[in-house]
Formats: structure tokens, C-alpha cells, sequence
């Protein structure tokens, strides 16, 4: 007799409590083998992967995008000097051995022998040294835009001399004028003049990229010289910035490189095969890869459907595709249905992303190189927000008067305490010298639950006398965007509206939440990083194990422009953000700076940056949120296999993973994830 699941019992089924939650993510995986009986079942081919997906990717060029839907293909596609294996740990990968010379700074690679394959599967060229030279010098090169340059430019010799060269030298090619009025211009030597009014101007001589610490020694032997000993540089080359790229394809397709199957290469796991943009895309097992022997898929389709949520599970019931999420508003249906509540079980956890609420300290126009900040629309009265965010007591109240486990809990209805942040860094991310996790080192001990209504309307209290002495119109206006492409965003969105005007509108007409709806497709390009927003839910991934990865969203160096979540220094420089909250964001920036100075002493280095990120936290610069729920899913992939890591893009490879001949049952998902 099969008995039925309530949803509590199911939950409980999965271990939604604190401890398993953060186990999870450390679990080994089981071998290729499943345990638990078959459910679910579906098509018999275990050869093919195929999934929909809603949100179009506006690149596919790994070497410049941070974009989560976008790195798929430099994930699966093109391998890494080294990789993590299913339970963590880093291993080889096209580099076969590696050393480090302390006193150059330099780290060694040998590479093994690989080829470049085309959308045919067919060998191009052999992998060499150069190809990481040259996908390093494309990154560099401003036209291209690379969003992720800083992870270069902070820790390669004399990349960010070169790239700020470059910067400006396109800036005078180009006639560029900023909005101060500052211009560029370049004599025939190559040497630029910035000017910029009111100040003497600077003259930036020629940098040739020969002075970048990469070099290609040889074809199988490649040099990294660091700018210091940077205690994280190993786990960062897990990651889109420091993968190759066939360097005469780089120079023949320019910014045209990796936008269609045709301007790709392949080095990894898979080919990309296909790419038609809102149609689909399709990876092949890449039988030249050094490593097939344990790539297990022999084809990967992903099939654009705008409404994948809705059409997924429907097509999983009929064994048209091989996953869908299931969403918190068919779990119930789908737990209580005998056909389909064996299809139900879990993504693996991934401690990689964490979630925060961001202030748009950036809501007036702003053009920088590469990339123009438009915004708020008037119908969300920019002035009056730029002053609201001003003001610590403002921000304040919304530090203390959000309530984390009631939006949680639509995407985790049991367990969302195990999720739920109250600092930007999550737990068990990386540990001091002495074991002492990194969120129990220095100033972020002593962070525990912000949410307290008393005290978010008292700061309420002190925001409204404050800011109506400047003129402030209440309530409020807060714009709260949401992508309509990922699950549940729009009914957290409703909840959070609730939760919180019904706290800080208890007794006062305090804030306007106002719910709109972005585009599905570039989604960031076109609200985050344009500035059409006045509150939401960032969340952030971490490049490498070091606190150090945590500050990018937020930290800008002196006269930094832009390429940030938050351009804090940037509102304080350019004068509209002042007094206490100018002081607060200048004493995170030096605190910073303080921290990434200390390279020997990993607990001092430790204790510094949480000193940095209880600055931004305390003074509600950002509110923590929490960390990524597993979606519930209906699958035929074993994620258990996979690779893991806390940070980069391993947790997207599908290397490793079988397709199995049925959907996996919570139990069968519990087997797997025991089997270590």
C-alpha cells in the first residue's frame, strides 16, 4: 500500500533544520550508482539532458559576463586550469601540476595536452599557454566590457595599470567628455592626457601588455605573477575570468566572439553545438576532452518557453523534458497527487549565493565607461529618495523592520531559520587559522537577529522629523522590481510589501512599496545596473575563499566609475550622498583597504574584513537576507555526482552527473545525498 505525504512530512523528509542545511553543502556525493526505487518513470535514454529555460541570455561570452544564465557555456564548454572534484576539493584540470615562488610571486602551471574543437566537433587547434594569454589580454581590452575585470586587474602584476591605460586611451580615441566635464585626449606617442576641470591634469604614459604578469613560457607552461601573495588566487581560477580562449579566434570575431555556436570553441566536457537566440541551445559530449571517459550526458538541449515555470512540470508528467522546478504553488498539489509526488525532490544546497536587500544609492543618471546608469523614472520622485537614502534612520528602519523568515518562508514554507543571513558572508564559507568560522571572527560575532518592530519605528520616528525638516514627502516612494522569469520573486515581493508597510505604516504613512515587473530577458542590465530601482533582492556569488570576494558588490577604490552593485564611493565623490552616511561608506572603503593590506596573517586578515562588513551592515548600507533555497525539482540527474564548491560556476558543470532512466524520489535524493 503507497501511503500519502503531507507537505511537513515531506519537508521533514528533506532535512530543512539548521544543521542539515549547513552539512549539505559540504556532503560528498555518491558514485554514479542511485539507490531507492524508481519513480517517476520516464523516457528510457539516459544519453540526453534536455531543459527549458526562460530567461534569454543577452552573451554567451564567457570571458565577460558575471551573468548567472550566461556563464552556462563557459562552464560546460571551456575547462579550467584546475576544477573541484563532487566533494570540494581542487584537483587537476587542464594544468597537470602547478608551484608557487614566493619571492617572485609567481605561480607555474603545466598544461596537459587538449584541443579546441568547433560547433562540429572537430579539432581546430591544440590548447596552449597562449590561448590564456590571449583570453587575458581580450579581458582587458575596454571595448569588450568585461564586467568581471576586477578579478584580474586586483591580483595580476600590472594588469590594472594596463587596463586603466587602455580605459583611457579609448576614452581620448573616442572623444569621450565625462560629465564633470573632464576630457582625454592623446599625443602621437601614445601618451594620454586626462583633464579634468578645476583639477592639474594627469598624463599616463604608454603600457604595454608585455608588462601584464601572464606569460606563456611555452606551449604547455604558463606563469601568473601576482601583485601580492594573495591567499585566495588558486580557487579564483575556477572561474570565467582565467579560462582560455583560441587566440586567433578572439582577433578575428572581436566583440562578435562566442555570440553564436559559430564564433565558439570548445575545450571542456561539451561543444556548444547550437545557439539560436529564443529557440534554443544544444551541447555535445566533446570526445576530444581529455576527461570523456566521465562525462556521462552525451547531449545537453536547453528550449526557450517563457513560461517555463508553468509549462515544466506539465511536461515532465508527459516525459517531454528532464527537469522542471517546482514551484511553491504546485508543491502541495504535486505531494498529494500518487502520480506525481515520487517526481519531487530537491537541487543540491549551494552555499555559493547569498541574498541581501540594496538601496539605489544611484538614482540620477550617471554615464560611465562602458556602462550609463539611467536612473529612476520621475514617477518614482529620484530627489525625494536621494535624500530618504541619506538618511541612517531611514535605512535603519528598514534594517530592523524587515522580517527575513516571512519572505523566506515562500520558497522554503519549513526550515527557512537554516536560510535566513543576518550578515552578507554566509556560514561555513571559509575559516581562520584557528578554525574560527569567518562569520564568528572579529566585529561580525557579535551580529545576531536584526528584526525588532520597537526599534524599527523609533528609527521610523527619527527618519520622518529628520527628513521632513529637508523637505522629504511622505510616504515615500519605494520602486521594488522583481524578473518575473524566476520562481516566486513576484509573490516574495507581495509578502515583503505586507510585512513591512505593515510595520513601518503602523501609526505613520511612512513608505510606498511600489511591485513592478522587469523584463524576463536582461533582466540586470536592464534595472540593476541601469538604476531603475529604489530597493530589491541582490543576491551575490563568490569568486573565490576569501572574505576579500564578499566586498565587490559594494567596495569602490578612489575615483572607481561604476562596474559595482552599489556605487557608494561614487554618490559620496560626486556629492549627493553626505554627512554621517558619506562618513560611514568612506570609513567601510578605508576599512577595506585596511583588511585586503594584510596578507600574512590570515586571522588578522579575518578580523579586519568583518570589521569592514559589520560597518556596512550596522550602518544599514545593505540588509542581509539570506541563502539560496533548493529549488524542489522533478529530475533525472543525480546533482550528487556533480561538481561542488562554494564559490565560482562548478555547481553549473554537468560533468560527471548521469541522466537516470526516472525522476528522482525525495528518498532516492536522501540516499544519494547519505552515500558518502
Amino acid at each position: 500500500m503507497r501511503h500519502m505525504l503531507s507537505r511537513r512530512q515531506f519537508l521533514k523528509s528533506a532535512g530543512m533544520t539548521t544543521a542539515t542545511v549547513c552539512a549539505a553543502g559540504l556532503l560528498s556525493a555518491c558514485g554514479s550508482g542511485s539507490s531507492g526505487s524508481s519513480s517517476g518513470a520516464a523516457s528510457a535514454d539516459t544519453s540526453s539532458y534536455t531543459i527549458l529555460y526562460s530567461s534569454q541570455p543577452s552573451t554567451l561570452n564567457y570571458l565577460t559576463t558575471s551573468s548567472d544564465v550566461e556563464m552556462v557555456v563557459g562552464a560546460n564548454c571551456v575547462d579550467t586550469l584546475l576544477e573541484f572534484d563532487n566533494k570540494g576539493a581542487l584537483k587537476e584540470g587542464l594544468a597537470t601540476s602547478w608551484e608557487f615562488d614566493e619571492a617572485t610571486l609567481t605561480w607555474t602551471f603545466h598544461l596537459r595536452d587538449e584541443n579546441w574543437v568547433d560547433m562540429n566537433g572537430e579539432v581546430v587547434a591544440p590548447v596552449t599557454a597562449q590561448d590564456f594569454v590571449d583570453a587575458l589580454r581580450y579581458l582587458l581590452t575596454p571595448d569588450y566590457a568585461a564586467s568581471n575585470v576586477g578579478l584580474v586587474t586586483s591580483y595580476i602584476a600590472g594588469a590594472d595599470e594596463y587596463y586603466n591605460y587602455q580605459v583611457n586611451l579609448t576614452n581620448a580615441n573616442n572623444g569621450y567628455v565625462g560629465d564633470d566635464g573632464t576630457t582625454y585626449t592623446v599625443d602621437a606617442a601614445g601618451v594620454v592626457t586626462v583633464a579634468a576641470p578645476g583639477a592639474e591634469a594627469q598624463t599616463f604614459q604608454p603600457v604595454d601588455f608585455d608588462a601584464v604578469g601572464v606569460k606563456a613560457v611555452d606551449e604547455h607552461t604558463l606563469t601568473y605573477t601576482l601583485t601580492y601573495n594573495f591567499p585566495g588566487f588558486l580557487s579564483l581560477l575556477v572561474y570565467l575570468p582565467y579560462e582560455p580562449a583560441y587566440g586567433p579566434l578572439l582577433e578575428e570575431m572581436g566583440d562578435q566572439f562566442a555570440t553564436s555556436a559559430e564564433t565558439t570553441y570548445s575545450c571542456g566536457a561539451f561543444y556548444l553545438a547550437e545557439y539560436i537566440p529564443l529557440e534554443s541551445w544544444v551541447m555535445k559530449k566533446n570526445p576530444e576532452n581529455y576527461d570523456a571517459d566521465n562525462v556521462f550526458i552525451e547531449t545537453v538541449s536547453r528550449i526557450y518557453n517563457a513560461e517555463a515555470d508553468v509549462n515544466g512540470p506539465e511536461m515532465v508528467k508527459r516525459g517531454e523534458i528532464d527537469e522542471a522546478t517546482i514551484g511553491a504553488d504546485i508543491l502541495d498539489s504535486w505531494l498529494a497527487d500518487e502520480s506525481t509526488k515520487d517526481l519531487v525532490s530537491m537541487d543540491r544546497p549551494n552555499t555559493n549565493y547569498t541574498y541581501f536587500y540594496l538601496f539605489n544609492f544611484m538614482p540620477f543618471y550617471h554615464e560611465f565607461s562602458g556602462q550609463t546608469v539611467e536612473g529612476l523614472d520621475d514617477a518614482y520622485e529620484p530627489e525625494n529618495w536621494a535624500k530618504a537614502i541619506n538618511s541612517t534612520n531611514f535605512r535603519k528602519a528598514f534594517l530592523y523592520g524587515i522580517n527575513n523568515s516571512v519572505t523566506l518562508a515562500v520558497t522554503a514554507p519549513e526550515g527557512y531559520e537554516g536560510y535566513k543571513l543576518n550578515t552578507v558572508t554566509p556560514p561555513s564559507f571559509c575559516a581562520n587559522d584557528d578554525g574560527v568560522d569567518y562569520t564568528q571572527c572579529g566585529d561580525l560575532a557579535s551580529i545576531t537577529e536584526f528584526f525588532d518592530e520597537a526599534k524599527a519605528k523609533e528609527y521610523r520616528d527619527a527618519a520622518i522629523q529628520e527628513l521632513t525638516a529637508q523637505g522629504v514627502t511622505f510616504p515615500v516612494k519605494v520602486q521594488l522590481p522583481y524578473n518575473p522569469s524566476t520562481n516566486n520573486w513576484d509573490r516574495q515581493c507581495q509578502i515583503f510589501k505586507q510585512q513591512l508597510e505593515g510595520v513601518l505604516n503602523d501609526g505613520a504613512d511612512f513608505i510606498d512599496i511600489i511591485i513592478t515587473e522587469g523584463p524576463s530577458d536582461n533582466y540586470l542590465s536592464a534595472v540593476r545596473r541601469a538604476g531603475k530601482y529604489c530597493f530589491q533582492l541582490c543576491n551575490w556569488g563568490a569568486d573565490y575563499s576569501d572574505p576579500e570576494t564578499e566586498t565587490d558588490p559594494f567596495y569602490q577604490a578612489a575615483g572607481e566609475r561604476g562596474g559595482r552593485y552599489a556605487y557608494l564611493r561614487t554618490g559620496v565623490e560626486d556629492g549627493f550622498i553626505t554627512g554621517e552616511t558619506a562618513d560611514a561608506i568612506m570609513a567601510y572603503m578605508t576599512a577595506v583597504e585596511e583588511a585586503k593590506a594584510i596578507t600574512g596573517d590570515i586571522n588578522a586578515r579575518y578580523d579586519a574584513f568583518a570589521k569592514a562588513e559589520a560597518m556596512l551592515i550596522n550602518n544599514a548600507l545593505v540588509i542581509p537576507m539570506g541563502m539560496s533555497v533548493p529549488a524542489y525539482l522533478a529530475t533525472r540527474l543525480n546533482y550528487w555526482e556533480g561538481q561542488y564548491a562554494s564559490t565560482g560556476f562548478s555547481n553549473k558543470r554537468l560533468k560527471g552527473i548521469h541522466v537516470l532512466d526516472h525522476y528522482v524520489s525525495m528518498s532516492e535524493y536522501e540516499a544519494n545525498r547519505d552515500a558518502r
